[in-house]
């Protein structure tokens, strides 16, 4: 009896769970911003949970704040959003040419603070869906508690569009 392996370079579409290598396979995010550690739930354009185990390894909290380590909540927000990039970036084949950004941020509210030791799990519904665009709600949760919430929207563009030549640059 022999196990025949099958590996491809991009986690399938029908999967529900995606661990670390999936995740930095289908977003561009890396240490320190990839602020995500696992996804454990997800069902195609419509929901996606994901998980941050923070610690107080993480580099923002030498300065947020001393003596009194915070989790910054545009980071959470930020959290929110890669978590949806997880979710809409599955559903594009051609993710390597293509970049999420940010086009909007709105309703955003923290309830409580986020310390070392904490697990952030990020819960994000997908409200509206067009090919280029997504708007979602996204809360994230210590154990049973709220701890923020923000609805994001986010466009996908054409990488090439990011990059700017030496004379563009200047001006």
């Amino acid at each position: 009896m022999t196990d025949t392996v099958h590996t491809t370079d991009a986690p399938s579409a029908a999967k529900t769970m995606l661990d670390i290598a999936d995740i930095q396979r289908i977003l561009p995010h890396r240490y320190p911003f990839l602020l995500i550690d696992r996804v454990i739930e997800m069902t195609p354009k419509e929901r996606i949970v994901a998980i941050k185990n923070v610690t107080i390894n993480e580099p923002f909290f030498q300065g947020h704040f001393p003596n009194m380590p915070i989790m910054p909540g545009v980071l959470i927000v930020e959290a929110i959003a890669q978590t949806g990039g997880a979710l809409l970036l599955t559903e594009v084949e051609n993710r390597d040419e293509m970049l999420m950004v940010f086009t909007g941020i709105e309703r955003a509210k923290f309830r409580r603070p986020v310390v070392p030791g904490d697990q952030l799990r990020i819960e994000v519904e997908v409200k509206a869906w067009r090919m280029t665009a997504v708007r979602m709600e996204g809360k994230a949760f210590v154990g049973d508690k709220r701890v923020a919430e923000a609805t994001v929207t986010c466009q996908l563009i054409d990488r090439s569009r990011t990059r700017r030549g030496p004379a563009e640059a200047e001006g």
